[in-house]
């Protein structure tokens, strides 16, 4: 009996992707007000047989989750720059989505890998044990990136993100759960959900301060060079566990390993509006649609607030879900 596939997500900037079983689908809020969707199909490398071997499968994941994930960013941000009276939007270059990229990774693994671990070689000749030693650098990572998302969830934008990461789970949830995609029918699931990129992270953290914890204390160069080349086999490892508790969600153990992750994503969701869980909607939709499943299209009326004024009701929209087929391809529903 083949496994239930799983749809997941990610919240970009007013907007949401939806992965499926072979097409990815992105639905954003334009400025001026439309629904913007794209739905274009996947490599053969993110759903071919090595996406299904253990371990192999979760630095695929971890490969697919970037590079899908920078591309619906760079799609959303595309759309942002748009003006009010909708002209063509600005382009960013494949060159500059490259460089982004590396310039993103280069300051997470910075960030959350060697600066704990400089901080730590600082307090070394204080600590007498390899193992607390290494365990103190993991106690710091976890520390830096709590701090992280609890500043991040400060900015007035990032909260509206984060809006957008509840929509994308409840809406998947919801699915899940074969409820109508409808707004009523999705506020009644959760904002949290257990296979979250949050809670994902988190059990990476763990796992890393597991694995670092027994390498002992060798000379600086080759300690950093450990963490630079364990990190696709923590991510495995880490996806593994992630994978193992959504297929055992009744599971006592599953339910421990699943509730640190549910607890902090408390700082990377936010209950949404309905407009912002029609564009939700609209992804999941396309994405559905893509996957040739038969999908009713579902108009929703929107209330949609002011961006940093919530309280604002300034119009009613109505969003449709995009349109969709195996090629490359760019949507338009505009308010009514």
């Amino acid at each position: 009996m083949p496994d239930k596939f799983n749809y997941g997500g990610q919240a970009i900037i007013e907007g949401v992707m939806i992965r499926g079983k072979t097409h990815v689908a992105v639905a954003v809020r334009r400025p001026n007000g439309q629904a913007r969707t794209r739905c274009e199909p996947l490599s053969t490398l993110y759903t071919g047989k090595w996406r299904k071997i253990p371990l192999i499968r979760g630095i695929i994941v971890m490969m697919e989750t970037m590079t899908l994930g920078m591309k619906a960013l760079m799609f959303s941000a595309n759309t942002a720059l748009e003006d009010e009276e909708g002209e063509e939007e600005q382009e960013f270059s494949g060159l500059a989505t490259s460089g982004l990229l590396a310039v993103s990774l280069t300051f997470a693994v910075g960030i959350f890998f060697i600066g704990p671990l400089f901080i730590t070689r600082a307090l070394d000749p204080y600590i007498t044990s390899s193992i607390l030693s290494n365990l103190t650098e993991g106690g710091i990572r976890l520390v830096v990136f709590l701090g992280y998302l609890y500043v991040m969830g400060l900015m007035p934008d990032m909260r509206r993100v984060y809006a957008y990461h509840g929509a994308e789970h409840m809406t998947i949830a919801a699915h899940e759960h074969a409820s109508s995609l409808e707004v009523d029918e999705i506020r009644k699931y959760p904002k949290e959900h257990p296979r979250c990129g949050t809670a994902f992270l988190l059990i990476v953290m763990v796992v890393a301060i597991l694995t670092f914890a027994f390498l002992g204390r060798p000379e600086l160069w080759l300690r950093i060079l450990s963490r630079l080349v364990l990190i696709p086999v923590i991510a495995a490892v880490s996806y593994e566990i992630i994978r193992f508790n959504a297929r055992h969600e009744a599971n006592r153990l599953a339910k421990a390993v699943t509730f640190p992750g549910l607890l902090l994503q408390k700082l990377t969701t936010r209950r949404p509006d309905d407009a912002q869980i029609a564009i939700a909607v609209s992804a999941m939709q396309t994405a559905l649609r893509a996957d040739g499943e038969v999908v009713p299209v579902t108009d929703l009326v929107l209330n949609e607030p002011v961006p940093g004024d919530e309280g604002a009701l300034p119009e009613e929209a109505a969003v449709a879900g995009g349109a969709s087929n195996d090629q490359d391809t760019t949507t338009e529903s505009a308010v009514n």
